[in-house]
């Protein structure tokens, strides 16, 4: 089939599909800017369901976490000045393994310039390796040592009173609410000694306002992590750090209009297909994106109406999705499924039609003008062409959209033309831009010592230390400790992360990085080895509490983690015979999350929730 043909066939089904069950019978999982003109002539054909796992499995817990105490989120990247603290809280947060390029630089110039760095990991992690202090945390019960934090910082009159007093509401509530969570209690939930806890605590308020936790990325740990998101916000706020040189800055950005005379996308009576109202109320009320769980369960279920075609652009959602068996019935329900990627992803596999996009350095991509410290405008374009099937995503959206019938939304000639149109209609030279790559603004104030003002986006414009927004809908107001639940007998927790060589499972297929890192590892302390007899650098399998047993993997034993727990970097044990380089290397940590808890504030799902126990391969 060639591309043509497959364009022909992918709208003829949607539309088909479209006259008998309604265009919301399409859903769209994405990840990535080069998603942007496919999911735009998917809006135009009328569907509201566009959804990415980042928000539901990475950083959606956090943002509704600092939307409710803050009314903003920390962005992505995050609005953190890192370069300028003197006090650098990471509370699961693996900089130097994970993050994004420039806060790993910015890491690098806290601790040139004798920023302190405290860690909370059950991992000895690259950045506890660099820390002051480093807390072997008990997995799953860091909300209870942020409420000893707080509650240390809190009876000791160590926060920032006069940030409390001009923008904080409810303060005096939240007081009262984490005064029973003392150090002494912590420590019997997190393991850590009380006095480790006090002094942190004590090290945090030392520098504030030049302190700052950072609110981290892959923040679905254990199913109630929007209210840690917030007990993290709220510890923040003690400090005052919101606008402040090395806390938050306040972003800017340029705002460029879309092509001219673009229509307006159709109104669905019908709205989203992932969080129904349940009970009289929305499912998950904090939603401020689509769940992609929520969408594969509305494929599963046809509630509250049907979903039959999946288009997913640039995601393996067998690996971005927790449950792959119930992805896999998702799939089998579907009337159509339509996969558009670089590489031969596992969801590849099983798609009706793949469209090969090209890569970066091959493509034109919508404008990047995101909220960072200066305004700026990004421009991605092509430095080589691409080679055989592939095309760029604006391409596949714009030829996909005329067969649909939504040719108004792309007018203009070609991606050049769309760009070019908009800069040049909002004041800037084109030529200018593609000899540099990226414009920027003027300099503008980002912290309050600057002239930069202050204003908060919650419903009482102020920072919400007891949230109203939470008690109406039934929810703690104030961040409250639940344990997890504990490991089953002769099982340790599974714990995951990432690697700075890979990017998710997308780079497995890279020869050049499969080199740097061709397997992952089953991290595990040496006593736990011991009594599953097993030694370090032997091959290992692991088996969760549901009897799935992964593809092998080495064993590193080490004191470097948690003796709860095991540790394993995620993305790997490909299963798509396609893509040859990552095939079947290592153990799949998406294989083993068969058992999730779902936030009940925003619908992310939990990735520490299975516990393993270990075999030799």
């Amino acid at each position: 089939m060639s591309r043509e043909e497959a364009l022909d066939f992918t709208a003829g089904k949607l539309k088909a599909l479209a006259a008998q069950h309604g265009p919301e019978t399409v859903a769209f999982f994405k990840h990535g800017i080069g998603a942007y003109y496919v999911e735009h002539a998917l809006k135009a054909f009328g569907t509201p369901n566009v959804a990415a796992p980042s928000f539901a499995r990475c950083r959606g817990p956090r943002d509704v976490g600092f939307n409710l105490t803050f009314g903003t989120d920390p962005g992505s990247p995050e609005t953190t000045d890192i370069s300028h603290t003197r006090c650098l809280v990471l509370v699961g947060s693996h900089l130097g393994e994970n993050m994004h390029n420039s806060q790993v630089q910015e890491f690098a110039d806290a601790l040139r310039n004798g920023a302190t760095v405290i860690v909370v990991d059950p991992r000895f992690s690259t950045a506890a390796s660099k820390a002051k202090y480093w807390l072997p945390i008990r997995p799953g019960t860091d909300t209870a040592l942020l409420l000893a934090w707080t509650n240390v910082i809190v009876r000791e009159g160590l926060y920032d009173r006069e940030f409390v007093g001009t923008y904080g509401l409810g303060f005096d509530q939240f007081a009262a609410a984490i005064a029973g969570n003392t150090p002494q209690w912590a420590a019997e939930q997190t393991g850590l000694d009380a006095a480790l806890i006090e002094t942190t605590a004590r090290e945090i308020a030392r520098h504030r306002p030049v302190s700052l936790i950072h609110p981290g990325l892959r923040s679905t740990w254990y199913g109630n992590d929007a209210q840690r998101g917030r007990a993290l916000a709220l510890l923040n706020a003690l400090m005052g750090n919101w606008g402040r040189q090395g806390g938050f800055y306040l972003p800017h950005y340029i705002g460029i209009d879309e092509y001219p005379g673009m229509p307006s996308y159709p109104k669905s009576a019908r709205g989203k297909a992932d969080n129904p109202v349940v009970d009289g109320r929305k499912r998950w009320p904090f939603v401020s994106q689509a769940v992609t769980t929520g969408l594969r369960e509305a494929t599963i279920t046809g509630e509250p109406y049907p979903v039959k075609a999946w288009v997913v652009d640039a995601t393996n959602l067998l690996q971005a999705m927790p449950g792959r068996a119930r992805t896999l019935e998702a799939i089998d329900r579907l009337d159509l499924l339509v996969v558009i990627d670089t590489v031969p992803s596992e969801i590849a596999g099983y798609a009706d039609v793949v469209l090969p996009e090209a890569v970066y350095l091959e493509r034109f991509d919508t404008l990047n003008d995101d909220c960072l410290r200066l305004s700026f405008l990004a421009l991605r374009q092509p430095v080589v062409e691409p080679p055989h099937e592939q095309k760029a995503g604006w391409w596949i959206g714009r030829e996909l959209g005329k067969r649909l019938g939504v040719e108004a939304f792309f007018p203009w000639k070609d991606m050049e033309d769309c760009l070019r149109t908009r800069i040049t209609n909002a004041g800037f030279n084109w030529d200018e831009l593609r000899a540099k790559g990226i414009l920027t603004g003027p300099p503008q104030p980002i912290y309050v010592d600057d002239g930069a003002a202050l204003e908060f986006g919650t419903p009482s414009g102020k920072v919400e230390f007891y949230s109203a927004q939470l008690a109406d809908k039934g929810f703690d107001p104030v961040p409250r400790y639940e344990p997890p639940d504990p490991a089953p007998a002769g099982m340790l927790r599974l714990i995951t992360g990432r690697a700075p060589m890979h990017t998710f499972s997308r780079t497995q297929g890279n020869a050049y990085l499969h080199g740097l890192m061709p397997t992952n590892e089953v991290w595990i302390h040496p006593a736990q080895a011991a009594k599953f007899k097993l030694r370090d650098g032997q091959r290992v399998r692991l088996r969760n509490q549901d009897g799935v047993v992964s593809d092998p993997a080495p064993l590193r034993a080490t004191e470097r983690i948690h003796p709860e727990c095991v540790y394993m970097v995620h993305g790997f044990g490909l299963t798509n015979p396609e893509w040859k380089t990552g095939y079947r290397h290592g153990a799949s940590t998406a294989q083993l999350t068969t058992r999730v808890k779902i936030d009940p504030l925003m619908g992310g799902t939990s990735i520490h929730t299975n516990c393993v126990a270990l075999e030799a391969a």
